[in-house]
């Protein structure tokens, strides 16, 4: 099969210097991850829900206090995007992606813009074969875990510390409760700037008087938690599952990956990453 059979077009894109909120909301709206930036119709980089949830937050302090309606695409897009052409193969197309760990590539035809293929597009693709391979073939052992009460600062330290776009939310009896990805950071809406997260207010209520009135009622600001903003329940794959099986779950969930359960203890994480290395080794 060839990348132009499974690459998704017409793109979303945006212009280099239109804001990162613009970019941001193009990503919510249509339920993407990246998108092809662009100077004068010609392609110029590609922004990603990694680099508005992570990068600014490197940028210099001046850029870190503006609100994100003023701040450029160009600031924290990656410039001079790799590319693939439409007769490529998938598995070259899966290579590529394994060899710069990236997620997607723009399609150019010509010097055109003409569509886009990413780790979801393959994943499509792995889901309809007619495989014997087993989940715990294919699964990247081990999960970097966060606890449910962990703050977001902490979430987003782990995944940077590890090099990883997802974390895996646990109880105080180490209980498996929810998954944070990149998604979940970009789209939940957590920063006001990207100096700091958003805060969540409680109510605080004291107990009631003797005249059954209850007093000094106040709001308390509290940083946001893990458990704010995980996804929850956990859909999760066992080792001796199909893996294309697994892979239609992910694909009709709409979920990059699942924690991989055997003797009720997560032993790994089977996600597009995976599916799209063992495409590249087709």
């Amino acid at each position: 099969m060839r990348v132009k059979d499974y690459m998704a077009t017409p793109v979303w894109v945006v212009e280099r210097n239109e804001p990162i909120q613009r970019a941001r909301n193009l990503m919510f709206k249509h339920d993407i991850s990246r998108l092809p930036v662009m100077d004068k119709g010609k392609l110029v980089g590609i922004v990603t829900k990694y680099d508005i949830s992570n990068r600014l937050a490197q940028a210099a302090p001046e850029w870190r206090r503006r609100p994100i309606d003023r701040i450029p695409v160009q600031l924290v897009m990656t410039e001079n995007p790799i590319t693939i052409y439409p007769d490529a193969t998938l598995t070259q197309a899966a290579e590529l992606m394994m060899e710069n760990e990236i997620d997607g590539l723009p399609v150019e035809k010509d010097g055109e813009l003409v569509g886009i293929i990413t780790s979801r597009d393959l994943l499509k693709y792995f889901a309809q074969q007619n495989l014997d391979s087993k989940v715990g073939d294919l699964m990247a052992e081990g999960m970097v875990s966060v606890h449910r009460h962990h703050t977001i600062a902490h979430v987003v330290e782990q995944m940077n510390l590890h090099g990883v776009s997802r974390v895996l939310v646990y109880e105080d009896n180490m209980r498996p409760v929810g998954v944070i990805t990149r998604s979940n950071l970009t789209f939940a809406g957590i920063f006001d700037s990207f100096d700091q997260p958003r805060m969540k207010s409680i109510k605080m209520t004291r107990k009631e008087s003797t005249a059954g009135r209850k007093q000094y009622r106040y709001i308390k600001q509290v940083p946001l938690v893990a458990e704010d903003i995980m996804s929850s329940p956990i859909i999760a794959a066992r080792v001796d599952d199909r893996a294309v099986d697994d892979a239609k779950v992910l694909v009709e969930k709409s979920i990059c990956g699942m924690p991989v359960i055997e003797n009720d203890s997560m032993v790994g994480f089977f996600s597009t990453r995976e599916i799209v290395a063992e495409i590249g080794r087709w």
